[in-house]
């Protein structure tokens, strides 16, 4: 039976710690979700995907979960772009909120239990900011906006390590934030209600400091106290988001709502695009729609982002979406091989939620499981993986043991939230690393336009039987 206990690394204390549910039945969890002024690139959804595979992990590792996970549909660039398009806000966000539950589908992510909007949610934010104003944890400015005093909460900092013998929060007077996205490195109090300002248009609400909205950070305290309470398991996002933003939730949670908010916390690293920083100016800022433009799959974008440590940054490459293809195939048609020999046993399709209720022995495929209850270690959990399809070979297997070990091998595959795609024939196994570095030395020469030295490539290619197509952005090998 696929039951081990999930050991995580803590961004707090700095050390594993196994994940347990509260209660002893529901792991309760939450994850800050997109702000939706623009389609999600593939950094976000770096974070969203290591947070699926830890949800799948769990899951079938015998305990329920609730995933709450937020929109964020009102802020600086919301409000900035629907004006700006001379579109109403709430018309602009679900646009945009529709286009990544799209996205979320395409990778295969499985729907959040909760997912509430910060529109939706101004009253349990205007409430939470009367509690922290009478409690004198935050106070009124000049023109109508609230702000936290962080000097009136001695743990600040915490979370993010900030150095005590710089941050003295009882003696230092403090610069105010009123910006929804400030310097990373500024402590400064931050913005809890924003009063209206004229280029915020038709975008305010009633509150009793007059007209106005709620601030980025409030948003997330609001509704993970509604539908977690004081309390809960976990909390998760990007590494970007330690500070300011997960370390003010803390400080206004923790002063407004009581309790010890979130147990524990799961930061996912980010992504760099061919070893840089993923930037409009450099032009590599990725969207789902953009690689398949490029001619890959959904499918391969999820196992390159699954595959990644979390803890690391991923280099994403193009190449890399190639490999991930290939290695796709390979796992396709052993998972074919395997249902085949099956096949006269009538056993039912292994399915995500079959599998959870019915968890099988995983025998050759459990160091693959190991690895994913340490850490989430994906990278080794797919070596393993890989060991095991060598190590097996279908055809020697009696119809139940082929139809025993597809389940186990499906078990890995949904714990990864692989998608297997459809192989035809005439589709190939990743190239030998020949094959490869004469393929990446003729796309190179394209590039210089050294035609000469690509055409006489091209016959090399041939004589260890592969053909190129050649794109725009990249090229495709294929078996003559």
């Amino acid at each position: 039976m696929a039951r081990v206990m999930l050991t995580l690394f803590d961004t707090c204390t700095r050390r594993s710690l196994p994940v347990e549910a509260q209660d002893g039945k529901t792991l309760r969890f939450y994850c800050c979700g997109p702000t939706v002024y623009a389609a999600a690139h593939i950094g976000n959804f770096r974070t969203f995907v290591a947070q699926d595979v830890f949800r799948r992990v769990v899951e079938l590792g015998g305990l329920r979960t609730k995933h709450v996970r937020n929109i964020t549909d009102v802020d600086d660039k919301t409000i900035r772009n629907s004006i700006a398009q001379g579109i109403p806000l709430k018309e602009y966000t679900e646009k945009w909120t529709r286009k990544f539950h799209d996205d979320c589908r395409a990778l295969n992510c499985l729907s959040p239990h909760v997912e509430p909007s910060a529109v939706a949610h101004i009253p349990e934010q205007i409430e939470l900011v009367k509690n922290l104003i009478e409690k004198g944890h935050a106070y009124l400015s000049e023109d109508g906006s609230v702000y936290f005093r962080i000097s009136s909460y001695a743990d600040y900092g915490r979370l993010a390590h900030l150095d005590s013998q710089t941050l003295d929060l009882g003696k230092t007077a403090q610069t105010r934030a009123d910006t929804d996205e400030y310097e990373k490195d500024s402590v400064a109090d931050f913005v809890l209600w924003k009063a209206r300002r004229p280029e915020d248009g038709e975008n305010y609400w009633e509150s009793p400091w007059g007209q106005g909205r709620p601030g980025w950070h409030l948003e997330c305290s609001a509704m993970s106290h509604k539908y977690l309470g004081d309390d809960f398991d976990l909390h998760s996002g990007g590494v970007d988001l330690i500070f300011p933003h997960h370390e003010n939730e803390i400080a206004q949670s923790r002063c407004g709502c009581g309790g010890n908010f979130a147990r524990q916390w799961f930061h996912i690293t980010h992504l760099l695009v061919d070893g840089a920083k993923m930037s409009k100016s450099l032009g590599n800022m990725y969207t789902l729609d953009d690689l398949v433009a490029l001619g890959h799959t959904p499918a391969a974008l999820r196992y390159v982002l699954a595959g990644a440590y979390y803890r690391r940054p991923l280099n994403f490459t193009l190449s890399g979406m190639r490999d991930a293809a290939a290695a796709l195939r390979k796992l396709r048609r052993f998972d074919d091989a395997l249902a085949t020999r099956a096949n006269s046993t009538k056993a039912p399709e292994p399915t995500y939620r079959d599998l959870i209720k019915n968890p099988p022995d995983l025998n050759t495929f459990t160091p693959a499981w190991e690895s994913l209850q340490d850490d989430l270690n994906t990278p080794e959990a797919l070596g393993h993986l890989f060991s095991a399809l060598h190590a097996i070979k279908p055809a020697e297997l009696t119809p139940e043991e082929s139809a025993s070990t597809r389940r186990a091998f499906r078990f890995i595959i949904e714990a990864l939230g692989l998608i297997l795609p459809d192989v035809q024939d005439d589709e190939t196994d990743e190239a030998p690393e020949e094959v490869r570095a004469i393929a990446e030395e003729r796309w190179k020469a394209r590039q210089a336009k050294d035609w000469s030295k690509a055409d006489a490539l091209r016959p090399r290619l041939a004589e260890l039987g592969w053909g190129m197509k050649d794109g725009k952005d990249g090229y495709q090998l294929h078996r003559l």
